[in-house]
């Protein structure tokens, strides 16, 4: 099928994207995003807060591997973590529903810059104090009856936008 192993993998020129998870509770949610990272060579993922770490018995449930290939940084405060990618040059992004939001889909990026997307909690979404110190929000549309997607699917949903938008696909 044509995949990369993990040297490869790790040589391999990444998508300008670091995904950062605030206080993300579920394990399985976790490993979920490590897979789509992996899939879309994310440069990093941010674990923040609450959320887990590797190595995990269930992350790997659902990361399958992925979890010892992508890149990955612990901080304790989301806040830190953004202050950080700020001061690497990074342009924060919250995924959040929030009045000024941009809709995902209508989201423009510059070819050479690099994006940090943060996704929250899976009841209180992002902390509003990192809503607040973003460069902006992304809104995923969305049309039925809920006003929430799944943590996991709306970092894929996300990945998968950056991967079209930077001309990985």
């Amino acid at each position: 099928m044509g995949r990369i192993n993990s040297d490869a993998f790790a040589l391999a020129e990444k998508l300008p994207l670091v995904v950062v998870l605030d206080n993300v509770r579920s394990l399985h949610n976790v490993g979920s995003v490590f897979r789509t990272s992996d899939a879309f060579r994310v440069e990093r993922i941010v674990l923040c807060g609450i959320t887990a770490t590797p190595p995990s018995a269930e992350i790997h449930k659902t990361a399958l591997g992925a979890e010892d290939v992508v890149e990955w940084r612990y901080f304790e405060s989301t806040m830190d973590a953004v202050a950080a990618l700020r001061a690497g040059g990074y342009r924060i992004f919250s995924i959040e529903q929030c009045e000024g939001s941009i809709a995902l889909q209508d989201f423009e990026v510059v070819a050479d810059g690099r994006y940090a997307v943060v996704l929250g909690n899976e009841v209180k979404g992002v902390q509003q104090a990192v809503v607040d110190v973003s460069d902006g929000a992304i809104e995923i549309p969305q049309f039925g009856t809920k006003h929430s997607l799944n943590v996991s699917v709306a970092a894929g949903m996300t990945i998968w936008e950056f991967a079209k938008k930077l001309g990985m696909v």
